[in-house]
Formats: C-alpha cells, sequence, structure tokens
C-alpha cells in the first residue's frame, strides 16, 4: 500500500534535483525502497556542492555531512538539508514534522529522532542528528522488528550499536531482530574492540584468533566476554529444541546449549574438557563458517586421483572419507574426474568415497531447471558407468556467492530440474547439494536435498555470513591445503564429516538398492505368514500386524483400551509362530527416493488401521485409520506446540518451521510424513488394489510408486485443502469415542491443553485455526514441490526434447 507522504517525498526529491548532474529520478509509488533513499542522498549531495551527484553515502558525502556539526533543534543553515532529513525519516516510519514546516528542525523532529535513537539502542540525547546518524536515516536498516525477526536478536543489536556506536570502526546497525551479515561483522567488530585490537575490522584474521585463544569462559564466570559468547550463541539458534539468551554471566541453561551447539556441529563431545565451554574452537565455530580450520577432521575432497600412495597417507593422517568428481566439463584443464580403477584403489585401502558433480557451476548463467534437468542425465548416466550403487547421494555443486535473490530464481529451479532428471531414471540416486549455508538451506528446504555439503572455507561468502549450518549437513570443508607425501604434492581440502549422516560408498556394483533388504524381509515374513494359515486375517494383515505389534500394539494407555481399540489387536499366536521361524522386528529402512531412514513400525502401523479403517466417502472425517497415522502425528505435535508456546505463540508459526521440515528433529518430522504417506498408499494398494503387502511395497519403492507420493497421499485421502483441513480440525476436535481416546493419550497425558478447551479461551479458536491451517500449508508445500518439479518438468522438458532434437538435426546436416 502506498505512503503519502513517502509519495510526497518521492515527488519532491524528483522535482527538486530532477536536472541535477547525476541524479537518478526514483519510482513515485509510495514505497520506501533503495531508490527512493539514493535519491535523497543525491540531494544531500546537491546541498553539499558535490557534483556530479552518486547513489551512494560514501566518505566525501560523510565528511561533509560531519563539518555541519551536529543538526539540532533550530539548525538553520540550509533548509533542504533539513528537509531531506525529516524526509528520511517519514520514509523510516517516524513522524518528523507538521506538513507546513518542512526545512525547520521543529519540536516534532526533535522528537522523531530520539525516538529513532532510542530505538537504535543509543542515548536519545536532545534528539540530534550525526553524520552516523544522518547517514542510518538515509539507508533501508530498519530499527524495530521486521517479518521474521525476534525480540532477543533486536536486543542484542541495541546492545552492541550502544555500546560501540561512537567507535570510529563500528557502524550503527539494523536493530530488526534479524542476524544478517551486517550483524555478524558488528559483533565481529565488537570482540575486537574488546579484545584491544587496534584496528578492528570484522575480519576473523590471526588478531583475532590468538585473541579468542586466551578468552576460554565457562560456567560461573561472568563479564562483556560471557554477554559477546552469548550473543553468537543466540545468533546460532535453535539447536534442536535448545535455545538461549543473551546474559552477563555463564550459568547452567547457557552451558546446555552450548554443549547442544558442540555436539550438532562436531566439535566437542562427553568427556572432553572443552564440552559445554566457551573454548577457542567454540568461539571459531559461532562466528565463522570454517570455524577451527585446523580441528580435526575426517573427511576430504579433492580434483586429484587418489593413487595408492595418496590413499596410504591420507588413511594414516586420519582421512576415511574422499569426495571425487564424476565430471570434468569440456575445455576444462583441470583432468579432476575419477579415473579408471580409482574407485577400487580408495575402497582397498580402507577410504570411503562420496560422489560430486559439478558442470562449471560459478555463475548465474550456469542454472537453470534445463540445466539440472540435463546435468542430472549425465550425472545419473556417470555414476551408473562408475558403478555407484543405488541410493547413493551425489552432490551438485554451486560454486559461487549466489545471492537470495540468484537462489530463488536460479538454483532452486536448477535443483528442481536435478529432482526431475534423477526421477526420470528410476531415481537410483539421490541428490545433494554442495554450496554456502544459505544455499544448502535453500535448496534442502525447497527440493528435498538429502544431504548438505558446506563449502564453510569460503567464510567471506555473503551465504556464510549471518547464516547457521544446515540441519542436514554431512560435510563441512574447512580448509584447502598442500598435502605432502614425500615428493607428491596435492591439493587436499579437509571436510569435518558429521557422524551418523552420509555414510557415502565403500563398495560399487552391489546389485541390491536401499530398500531391497526391507523388500526381501517383507516377502520372508508374507511367506511365513502364509504357512500360518489364518481363518480370519489375510497373510497381508498378519504382516501389517507383526510388524507393528510390539510399538504399536498395546492393549493398556493408563487403562484405557489404547492401540488396540484404535487400530484393532494383533494375532499373537502369529508373532508367536513367526518368531518361532527366526523372524525379527525390521526397525527401519533406508527410502530409495530421498534416503532417509523409515521407520518400518510407525508405517505398518498407519498401514494396518487404514486397511482395517476406510475412510468417508467425501475424504473428511477423520477416524482410528488417520490416528495410526498422520491424525496421530499431528496430535502429538499439537501437544508439543502447547508445551512451547513461549517460543512459538502462533500455531502456524510452530508449523513452519518445524512440521515435516527436512533435517529439523521433531515430533512430526519429514519422515513421519513420508511414513503417514507410505502407510496409506500401500493400505489402499492392498485393500483396493487387490494387491498382496509385497506386490505393494515392490511397486511403491522398486517401481516409481513412491516418486509422487505427497501427492498420490493428498489426492487419496483429502483432494482439496479444504477438506484436509476439515479433517485436521476434526481430529483435534471432534466428539468421537476412537479420537477423544488417542487425544488423551497424545495430547492430555503429554500435559497439554487440549483444542477443545483451547478453543474456549480468549482468541482460542483463532489459535487452534492457525495451527490447523499450518498443517494444511506444511502438507500443500510437500506436495507443491512434486508439483512444480512435474509441472516445470513438463513445460521445460518439451524445451529440453526439442532442442535436443534440433542439436541433432544439425549435426546430421553436418555429417
Amino acid at each position: 500500500m502506498a505512503d503519502e507522504k513517502v509519495l510526497d517525498a518521492q515527488k519532491w526529491v524528483n522535482a527538486t534535483y530532477g536536472s541535477v548532474a547525476g541524479y537518478e529520478r526514483c519510482p513515485e509509488n509510495g514505497r520506501t525502497g533503495w531508490g527512493t533513499m539514493n535519491s535523497l542522498i543525491m540531494g544531500l549531495q546537491h546541498e553539499l556542492g558535490i557534483s556530479p551527484v552518486v547513489a551512494g553515502f560514501g566518505p566525501t558525502t560523510m565528511a561533509k555531512v560531519q563539518a555541519l556539526g551536529e543538526i539540532g533543534f533550530g539548525w538553520d543553515k540550509n533548509r533542504n538539508i533539513v528537509a531531506i532529513l525529516e524526509r528520511g525519516l517519514f520514509c523510516k516510519g517516524y513522524w518528523a514534522v507538521e506538513p507546513d514546516s518542512y526545512g525547520w528542525y521543529t519540536g516534532v523532529t526533535r522528537e522523531a529522532v530520539k525516538k529513532l535513537r532510542s530505538n537504535m539502542g543509543i542515548p536519545e540525547g536532545d534528539g540530534t542528528v550525526s553524520a552516523t546518524i544522518f547517514k542510518c536515516i538515509l539507508n533501508m536498516d530498519a530499527y524495530v522488528v521486521v517479518a521474521g525477526g525476534t525480540d532477543k536478536i533486536r536486543d542484542i543489536q541495541r546492545w552492541l550499536n550502544g555500546r560501540y556506536w561512537q567507535k570510529s570502526a563500528y557502524n550503527i546497525g539494523p536493530c530488526d531482530g534479524i542476524y544478517s551479515r551486517d550483524v555478524q561483522k558488528a559483533l565481529m567488530i565488537a570482540i575486537q574492540y574488546e579484545l584491544g585490537i587496534a584496528s578492528p575490522n570484522g575480519v576473523f584474521g590471526p588478531g583475532t584468533q590468538a585473541g579468542l585463544r586466551n578468552k576460554n569462559v565457562g560456567p560461573g564466570d561472568s563479564g562483556v566476554f560471557v554477554e559477546l559468547f552469548s550473543a553468537a550463541c543466540v545468533f546460532n539458534e535453535p539447536i534442536g529444541d535448545y535455545r538461549t539468551g543473551q546474559r552477563g554471566t555463564y550459568d547452567d541453561a547457557l552451558a546446555q546449549y552450548v554443549k547442544a551447539f558442540q555436539r550438532f556441529s562436531q566439535i566437542s563431545g562427553d568427556g572432553a574438557p572443552s564440552y559445554g565451554r566457551g573454548d577457542y574452537t567454540t568461539w571459531a565455530q559461532l562466528l565463522v563458517s570454517m570455524g577451527d580450520a585446523d580441528r580435526p577432521a575426517s573427511g576430504s575432497d579433492t580434483r586429484f586421483e587418489i593413487t595408492a600412495s595418496r590413499a596410504k597417507w591420507m588413511y594414516a593422517n586420519g582421512y576415511r572419507i574422499v569426495g571425487r568428481y564424476l565430471y570434468d566439463p569440456p575445455g576444462s584443464k583441470l583432468d579432476k574426474e575419477i579415473k579408471p580403477g580409482e574407485l577400487k584403489t580408495i575402497f582397498d585401502n580402507k577410504l570411503k568415497v562420496f560422489p560430486i558433480y559439478q558442470d562449471n557451476a560459478r555463475e548465474l548463467a550456469d542454472f537453470s531447471y534445463t540445466h539440472g534437468y540435463q546435468h542430472a542425465l549425465n550425472a545419473h548416466k556417470l555414476a551408473s558407468e562408475y558403478g555407484f550403487n543405488r541410493g547413493t547421494v551425489i552432490y551438485f555443486a554451486v560454486d559461487y556467492d549466489a545471492t537470495q535473490q540468484e537462489i530463488d530464481s536460479a538454483m532452486v529451479p536448477y535443483f528442481q530440474g536435478v529432482s526431475a532428471g534423477l526421477a526420470s531414471q528410476g531415481k537410483k540416486y539421490v541428490h545433494g547439494v554442495y554450496g554456502s549455508r544459505n544455499v544448502c538451506t535453500n535448496v534442502t528446504n525447497k527440493t528435498f536435498a538429502r544431504y548438505s555439503f558446506v563449502s564453510g572455507m569460503s567464510w567471506g561468502f555473503s551465504g556464510n555470513l549471518g547464516f547457521t549450518l544446515p540441519t542436514n549437513w554431512a560435510f563441512n570443508q574447512i580448509k584447502e591445503f598442500k598435502a605432502t607425501n614425500g615428493s607428491d604434492v596435492f591439493d587436499l581440502d579437509r571436510d569435518v564429516w558429521r557422524v551418523g549422516s552420509d555414510p557415502g560408498s565403500d563398495s560399487v556394483n552391489v546389485p541390491t538398492g536401499p530398500a531391497d533388504g526391507f523388500i526381501a524381509y517383507i516377502e520372508k515374513l508374507y511367506g511365513v505368514a502364509v504357512d500360518y494359515k489364518s481363518s480370519d486375517r489375510s497373510p497381508s494383515q498378519l504382516v501389517m500386524e507383526y510388524i507393528r505389534h510390539a510399538e504399536y500394539g498395546n492393549k493398556d494407555w493408563q487403562n484405557e483400551l489404547g492401540w488396540w481399540f484404535l487400530i484393532g489387536g494383533y494375532d499373537e499366536d502369529f508373532v508367536t509362530f513367526a518368531n518361532s521361524r527366526g523372524m525379527t522386528i525390521m526397525k527401519e529402512f533406508k527410502d530409495p527416493f530421498t534416503g532417509y531412514n523409515l521407520g518400518a513400525e510407525h508405517m505398518m502401523a498407519t498401514a494396518n488401521g487404514h486397511f482395517l479403517t476406510p475412510q468417508d466417502s467425501q475424504q473428511k472425517s477423520a477416524n482410528g485409520g488417520d490416528v495410526a497415522g498422520w491424525g496421530g502425528d499431528l496430535m502429538t505435535f499439537y501437544a508439543d506446540w502447547r508445551n512451547s508456546e513461549e517460543q512459538y505463540a502462533s500455531g502456524k508459526a510452530f508449523c513452519d518451521a518445524k512440521l515435516a521440515v527436512p533435517g529439523v528433529a521433531s515430533s512430526f518430522g519429514f519422515s513421519d510424513l513420508i511414513e503417514d504417506a507410505d502407510g496409506y498408499l500401500i493400505a489402499r494398494a492392498v485393500r483396493d488394489g487387490k494387491k498382496t503387502i509385497v506386490e505393494a511395497v515392490k511397486e511403491h519403492y522398486n517401481n516409481g510408486g513412491g516418486l509422487r507420493r505427497f501427492n498420490n497421499f493428498f489426492a487419496g485421502r483429502w483432494g482439496t485443502a479444504e477438506n484436509c483441513k476439515y479433517a485436521a480440525h476434526n481430529v483435534l476436535t471432534a466428539s468421537n469415542i476412537t479420537l477423544g481416546l488417542g487425544r488423551k493419550q497424545l495430547i492430555a497425558l503429554a500435559g497439554a491443553m487440549l483444542p477443545t478447551v483451547l478453543q474456549n479461551l480468549p482468541g482460542g479458536s483463532a489459535k487452534l485455526d492457525s495451527f490447523e491451517q499450518g498443517f494444511v500449508d506444511a502438507i500443500v508445500r510437500r506436495l507443491g514441490m512434486e508439483t512444480r518439479s512435474a509441472s516445470v518438468y513438463r513445460a521445460n522438458h518439451e524445451k529440453y526434447l526439442r532442442a535436443a532434437r534440433s542439436r541433432a538435426a544439425l549435426r546430421a546436416q553436418e555429417n
């Protein structure tokens, strides 16, 4: 919506300075933006005698404004300068002057400046404007919390400004509640001042590193370094469910957060002297993307061939895995692709490997949906030729500092193309992403990248400043160095390899895929069920019951009927029979389409529930089958929200942050949603499609049935977003004995307020509606990724095919 004061500023500055040499007119649309601020800056420069004017508040402008002295109440040396200041305040949202008083620094102007200074965190004083503050008025920084910001971060921003604003190397920063590159630099400069560094510059250089090695803080300590350290901790939250706040004393709550951060970053753990303390390695990890570049690392990557001699040297020096390139594009002189026999050499020397695909990838023009699709086809071809096994993660590279705009416009479509290209070849391989923290996080959240390979050693990238490690990081590249193996010297990157993440490859040409073991298990268990010869249950139902019986078979939820009431009992004699045949419960297996580990017990409980309890024909009302799957997960997730309301007042915000978000630990995680979808689809195939569970599982995991699992789940269970929201409300509030029992167990016994009670509180219905809408949005986003990929695929694939046919026709003519 247009702001009349902003529109007035735009019209005035254009009319007043439109003919000045170098002046660039701003749009007259009533919306504040850099165009408007730059026009005001150019107007100021003209008043200061600078010619030609330029769009930037540089050193010359700063010096000339400083020469004016403090501008305050009654200052009348140049009314246009005051008018520019006042219009800048209006553009920032401050009521600067009465309409007929532009150009006079009135009491209204003074009060506006006092409010601005207070919002910045600096003393109000007499409401005067220095050159530093004038520059802040004519930029786009906000000094109140904006969308996506938090009061906790704003408090730190104001604290930094208030303590350091008069230091020469420190620039007053935004107070918008958002951790950004500027905030990161401000914190670094503050640390450098406290360390006594003569010329702070915000760079994590040798002097800063040396100083922090002597600032080991821990429980019981207090003072400014604890304040700075805890501020850095806030900027790196959350770590799972751990959060913290800035404080002056290092207490146990801060120590617990630090332990979680150290575990997540893989820099310390139980038994280590540094565990829970702010030692140098922890300081470094909080402040820069590469952290302590000399800390232990068992991972590596290189463009050089791994010969037997190099492999032996690497193993002897603590390396256990190496990233190698599938491809070296035409014209390259790097010769970086995997060489014949190299993989065997790597494996023979007890190393593992992870594949990287990079086709230039160093500028924006290298990225588009079509490029991603083509690269995926080539990566699939090459990986298959090398013999990489089904389910291997291939890391597609973004090897430059992509901005957020570039990520949105090109990187995400590129990786959607990668996903579609791999899917077109049967999803034999799973895509990962290499790039800055911001690239990895965005690509993961928007295209389901399984793991992130973070270019941490590029600590100066804007995408690594002001961004936390992605939750699904597998490798963090922290240092490039010359490896010296006798007379052989080769470049090697040190990568921290996260325990429990990408296992890498220690073999090739293994014929089975990630889900083949699970399928073989289902086949064997199904055979046992056939031999059992039940008179009242099909073999498929017995398979579901056996797998879920231990975790989802109890008959007593604190003297209620439990899972037995919701999804039926299980054949206890069959469990005994199957156990006597050597069967045990397979608890998890790897999904071939995403690379995530799936819980077989939860999935089969979901399948069992939907198999026994068909949904209503209108796809709305919830039932016991839903409680065994998505409905039960939503109940548990609702309880978590109610128990986390201090952090998440909005139910939708809680869903956006935690519901089925890849890499985020949650009671309704990404793998839970996959299990809900797969269980539902397998049950439908068995019940309505008249398939055996063996056929259903094979078709789903080996014949591509899972490629559009979210869309098929959504279409089958709800059909529309309206039905989805109705069902969510139904599962949380309906006066139904089955759903009520589920709510009692999964919500009330977790100590949370029941939704039916919440609705009767002030604002309760709106809060519950927000939560339910958050659930719907999370589901739609997941299927939307598949749908967008499919629709973009259809649109672009035809272009790709036409281009390929044209190239083929040209080659035919040339021949």
